[in-house]
Formats: structure tokens, sequence, C-alpha cells
């Protein structure tokens, strides 16, 4: 919708009716908000209103100067009549629908075999020039209110015509009227004298009453069939529904819009886009954003305070021991004293929780009750009210951490270094609990690309063990996790197991292989370069280490060492320059060297000594 002319509530099929002037259309939703049905081709629709049956709504649409009738079962269109002007708001008294045209109102009657038409029925009012709004009550028969600029007036039309009552100034800015249900009073969305606020004004003879206080700029304001006064305001940072009870100028409940725009205020109201279901349930409220979008919002039990109830239990004690748990109940009047509160404790033993015997209200609002807690750990202790016919239902919680034994848990094979694959076991051992013997086992590999991993789940055998292998590929940390019981804490053991790495090397370019001393040796002519290629686990960013050592003067000592990348396949070619010279004695080595091989996700690992020798 683009704009927002008039809304109303079908309460005989749960509808509500929503005019777009500007999209020329009306918007038919249930009270969930869901679109039912979309009526186009009304140019200029504005004012809706219900007929007494409630089986048509009849609607102002200006293009035409016509009011059609939409049936309210099949939502089509059953009658077109010209009215003579451009109709605006609308209200049907007495099977009579009273239409708004510039700065005067008429009626339009369709009773008859044909329809009848009066315009021009303000008389001796004079509502200055400005557009005309309309008010009246289903409960209050012949009884119109009409206001313009800044006047108000009643009129008595329960026969043909409009006879003027009385008329008062009721200031300017005005954006809506309406006529509380047992006929003493007019409404209106602004009120002079009492600030910014619903002005009230005697039904007889317009004189002002005392209205009820708004915080901001008060644009809307509807009457529910049981007197309940939903009042509307322009505001960004306050609220902007406001629900009162007759007669009393404080709020019994406020809705605040939330901000779905792009500045700093709130979604506001539309001026005049309250309704109120006729069963009282909820009201209806359209609000608008800074992006022009309109929200429907439809807002529960408005007639009903909306209580607190905290609840403040001791934050520890000890199991089996009585606590106690006291708390409050808060709102604008308070139920009788007495008045029963449910009582749930959630706790390790009963997780969808146990009641309690009920809690009884004080005059004050304040309660208490005592409990001794049979399960230790979090005990979460909630009280609920259900409410009443003018309360809406309320609860609070609050937790205390009941304190239980220690038990013992280990696991073994902590800090052993094992060959790359090795097939490890780990054994978790539990002491003595309360209830519960079960015991997971995880394993969480060292390395971020890893995630931690459930081997296995279960109750330990009689000697209290529970075991789950591990396949060693990278240094693992084995977790056993005891989740506790109602007497025993929970408890976590952890073991490190460490995994080598598999590293090979190579060696080509070499003429024969023969034995020095007991040492197998790879023989190299003086001018040729020695190629070491090595395989090795691979990692991302993995680096082989090469280190070289000659023998010199009857023992072996280093000449380099130098780290190479693997390439994806976890290969490194090394080739050696040729020393040129021959009797030379070396040996090399790959190694991966935790922390400085480019990660730590494995343990240390040497790879054996290739021994090679260069001759003529």
């Amino acid at each position: 919708m683009s704009s927002v002319g008039d809304m109303v509530v079908d309460g005989t099929h749960q509808r509500v009716y929503v005019s777009d002037p500007t999209g020329g259309k009306i918007v038919v939703t249930d009270y969930n908000g869901a679109v039912k049905a979309t009526l186009t081709g009304l140019s200029g629709v504005s004012g809706l209103a219900v007929s007494d049956d409630g089986g048509q709504v009849y609607a102002a649409v200006t293009t035409g100067d016509r009011i059609v009738s939409v049936d309210t079962t099949t939502y089509t269109q059953t009658a077109s009549y010209p009215v003579g002007a451009a109709p605006g708001d609308l209200e049907v008294v007495d099977g009579r629908v009273w239409f708004a045209h510039g700065a005067d109102f008429g009626s339009l009657d369709v009773s008859g075999p044909e329809p009848v038409v009066h315009l021009g029925l303000r008389g001796d009012a004079d509502f200055y020039g400005a557009s005309s709004i309309l008010a009246s009550d289903p409960a209050v028969p012949g009884t119109l209110v009409a206001g313009g600029g800044s006047y108000v007036a009643v009129y008595d039309v329960s026969a043909d015509g409009a006879a003027l009552r009385a008329t008062t100034y009721m200031g300017s800015g005005v954006k809506q009227l309406d006529l509380t249900p047992d006929g003493k009073q007019v409404l209106t969305s602004w009120g002079q004298g009492y600030g910014y606020s619903l002005g009230a004004y005697s039904a007889t003879d317009l004189s002002e009453q005392p209205g009820y206080p708004i915080e901001a700029y008060p644009n809307a304001v509807r009457i529910a069939p049981d007197g309940s006064i939903a009042g509307g305001s322009f505001s960004w940072y306050d609220p902007d529904v406001h629900i009162h009870r007759p007669g009393d100028p404080v709020p019994v409940r406020e809705y605040d819009f939330p901000n779905t725009g792009n500045s700093s205020g709130a979604d506001t109201l539309v001026d005049g886009a309250l309704a109120w279901a006729p069963d009282s349930s909820r009201v209806f409220a359209v609000s608008v954003n800074t992006y022009g979008t309109h929200t429907l919002r439809a807002l529960t039990d408005p007639t009903k305070e909306l209580p607190a109830l905290t609840v403040s239990a001791p934050a520890k004690t000890e199991r089996a021991k009585k606590l106690t748990v006291t708390g409050k109940l808060t709102s604008k009047t308070l139920p009788p004293a007495g008045t029963a509160l449910t009582v749930t404790r959630t706790d390790v033993e009963s997780p969808k929780g146990r009641a309690l015997a009920s809690a009884r209200l004080k005059a004050d609002g304040s309660f208490s009750f005592t409990d001794t807690p049979p399960a230790g750990g979090k005990v979460t202790y909630k009280v609920t009210w259900a409410g009443d016919a003018t309360h809406a239902p309320a609860s609070g919680a609050d937790t205390v951490e009941v304190s239980r034994k220690a038990t013992s848990l280990t696991l073994n094979n902590n800090g052993r270094v094992y060959a790359y694959g090795k097939k490890v076991t780990f054994t978790a051992h539990l002491g003595t609990t309360y209830k519960n013997r079960t015991v997971s086992i995880y394993a969480d590999p060292f390395g971020a690309d890893k995630p931690r991993k459930l081997l296995r789940t279960g109750k330990v055998n009689s000697k209290g063990n529970l075991s789950a292998t591990v396949t060693l590929t990278r240094d693992t940390t084995v977790s056993a996790v005891f989740t506790g019981d109602a007497r025993y804490a929970s408890k976590t053991a952890k073991s490190t197991g460490y995994a080598k790495v598999r590293v090979s090397t190579a060696v080509s370019k070499h003429y024969r292989t023969g034995k020095i001393g007991s040492k197998a040796y790879y023989y190299f002519r003086k001018n040729t370069d020695p190629v070491f290629t090595t395989t090795m686990t691979y990692y991302k960013g993995r680096a082989q280490r090469v280190q070289v050592q000659v023998w010199y003067a009857g023992a072996w000592r280093d000449t380099a060492a130098e780290y190479f990348a693997l390439n994806t396949k976890g290969k490194s070619i090394v080739r050696l320059e040729a020393p040129g010279e021959s009797g030379i004695r070396a040996r090399l080595r790959s190694s991966y060297v935790n922390g400085s091989s480019g990660d730590s996700v494995n343990s240390t690992t040497h790879g054996a000594w290739r021994y090679f020798t260069f001759t003529r």
C-alpha cells in the first residue's frame, strides 16, 4: 500500500479492511495480517464503514462521487451509489450511511426501493472550510458527531436530516473523533487546555471534561464496545498506542512500534489508523517507516495490564538443604491477596520441570516459598501467573547453583608419541557417581580444518572403564566427558596422543651402492650432483628440513640445514652441488620439525640418514 485512508474491522468474519486512496484499492486481511483479498479500481477510495448487520462494507470513492458496497463474505462489489459529491469519512447510523463531503456532510439511505441522498446537512455549525470528520457508535442510535477545522458538533439523526444539538470550539489539529458507547462523551485526538491529550467533551452540550494525557502528538482515537479507549500519537521516541480504561488518565497499557526504517526515530502511526476488534480482543494499527512502508499491527490483549513478575533465589546452596525463594508481582492494579501462582522446578532429574506447591500473593504483590532441592547442579525456579480478565499472564524465573560432590575421571596414554597411522586405544575410568554411569569420548585432531568428533558414548563397564580407538595421523587431544548427575558434578579428563609423520628419502644419480664399514653408501662421480627426493605426510604450507653432515677428523660434522617446501603430493626434491673432488663422505636426512616446518599438527619426526661418497 502506498497510502492509508481508513480502516475498519468486520468482527463476524474476523477481517480487517484498509483503504489505499493513492493506489485506488482496498486490502482485506485476517486478524493475523494475511491478505485475503485486494479490491482494485477504486480511485481515491478513503472512508470505510461496516453495515449494521455486518454483511457489507461501504467505501467512499472520490472518483465518480460514489459510495460502493462490498459483500463481506465474497469480497465482491454489490452496488455503487452516486452521491453527487466527493465522499470522504463514513459512518453508519441506524442503517443510513453518513458521509463527509468537503466541509459538510450528507447521508445515503439504501433501505427503500431507490437510494436516497441528502447533501449539506451541517446546518448552523461552521467547520470553516476544513474537511469534515465523522463519528458514531452502534450502541448510541440516532447520534452523529461531526467536526472540521477547530469545531465539533453533535447531531440528532433519528429522523430525516440532521438536527444540531450542540457545537463548540475543540482546537485545531484534530485528526479523529469518536463517541463513547454510553453516549455520554465525545473524544478527540487533540484536547485544548490539557496539553497533548485526547480531549473529552460532554455529548450533551460539548462542555469540556478531563481528557486523557498523551506525551506526544495525538493523531487517532478509537473506542471499543466495552468503553476501552485507544489513543494514537505521532511519536518517534515514545509509545505510539495508549490504552485507557474509561475515566482513567493513566494508560493501562502502551505499545511502542519498532524501527524498521533508516533514521533514529521508530515507525510512526498513520493518522487515524486505529480500529478495535468488536470483541475488544485486539487493536489494529497501521504504522509507516521512513521508506514509506506500511505495516499492519495486531496489538493483542489491549485491555489487559501487562504485569511484571520477578523471582529471586539464592545464588548458591547445598543439595538437600532448604532454601527460600522470594518475588513480587507488580502492575497498575494488583490481584487480590491469596492469588495462586504456579511454581515449577527444573533440574537435572526433572529437565521438563516438576510442579511444586503454589505460591500465594500477599496484598502488596510479594510472595515467597521454600523448597529443598533434591538434585545438584543448575536448578531453576519458574513462577507463573495465568492472569485474569484485566491482566495479561506474567512469569519470572531465577537459577540456583546447587552443590554436588566431585568424582574422579581419568584417561590413559597422555603424552605418548606414536608412529603415523597407529591405532591407539584410549580408556577412560570413571569413579563413584549416583545414577549416571555414561561417559562420552571425543577426539580433537590438531589443526583448524579437523573438527572435534564424538568417538563413543556409553556406560562404563563394571570396572568403571570405557574405551575408544583412534587412528593417529595428527597430534590429537582425546577427551572423556561425564555430564554429571543429581549428586555428582560433571567432569572432563583429557589426554593428548602425539603422532609422527611418514617420511622417506630416495636417492638418484648415483652409479652404484656399497658398504663402508657397516653403513650402506651411494657412490657418485665427483662431478655429479646427487638428487634426494623426500616423501612426507602433506599438510598445507608444510616444509621439510634437510640436514647435511660431512665425515671429518673422525666425526660427523654439520655443514648445512635448510627447509624446502613440499608440493601438494608431499614431495620435495633437493639437488646438491657436486664437490668436484673425490674422497668426500657425507650423509643427509629429511625431518619434520614441529613448529618450524610450517605447522604444529604433528610431532617432530626424523627420517633415516642417507650415506653417500664421491669418487673419480
